[in-house]
């Protein structure tokens, strides 16, 4: 049996000021450091074969921190890189609002309708992710495999693995940075087991 354990990369600078990052990147905050040690922590103690990482500089450090001092080889694949966003990149909410209201109505509260001219929709992001998750599962058929990505990404994924249509991507929970997915993959059966677990997270397990 193959374990996946995927996960949001940690909180960063853009995450704060509310900026979308997509294909750009910004450094992770303290925050988002001290939350990957603590997802590293909880998983001290599974024997991880290998880790799989977007090649965005926010996951690799997410990935980094998790694996601590353990001799874990990490990979990087662009295929788990977010969602390309185009011009909304390194932009605020407030800022895309003014430029592009109704594709920016459409990311959020009807997804299935979110249509850029340029950049990526949600149905071509979970495709090119999914490809990568199945060809990670079709070379390691038995273990423990990290993956570290992106909000948009872990959504998409999770909506396919619950055969749920993109209208409903933004269903909770929501997928907090460094929150653990965790998916059971045996005999061509892919399972499920958990979505967006906080519990090594303090501030957010107390809420």
């Amino acid at each position: 049996m193959l374990t996946l354990y995927l996960t949001r990369h940690g909180e960063t600078e853009w995450n704060v000021e509310k900026r979308m990052q997509g294909w750009l990147d910004s450094p992770l905050t303290e925050k988002g450091k001290e939350d990957a040690r603590r997802l590293g922590k909880r998983l001290e103690a599974v024997d991880l074969t290998a880790i799989y990482t977007s090649t965005s500089g926010r996951a690799l450090e997410t990935a980094k921190i998790v694996r601590g001092e353990r001799p874990v080889p990490i990979y990087e694949e662009e295929r788990l890189r977010e969602i390309f966003l185009g011009d909304w990149e390194g932009k605020t909410h407030e800022q895309i609002e003014q430029l592009d209201a109704v594709s920016f109505e459409h990311f959020w509260n009807a997804p299935h309708l979110y249509a850029p001219k340029r950049g990526e929709g949600f149905i071509d992001v979970q495709m090119r992710a999914f490809s990568a998750v199945a060809d990670i599962v079709d070379r390691h058929r038995s273990g423990h495999i990290l993956i570290v990505t992106h909000g948009v990404v872990l959504k998409t994924l999770v909506a396919r693995l619950k055969q749920t249509p993109i209208t409903e991507l933004w269903a909770p929970p929501f997928m907090h940075g460094t929150s653990l997915t965790t998916v059971f993959v045996q005999d061509g059966h892919w399972k499920l087991l958990n979505e967006a677990d906080v519990s090594h997270i303090e501030e957010i397990k107390h809420v």
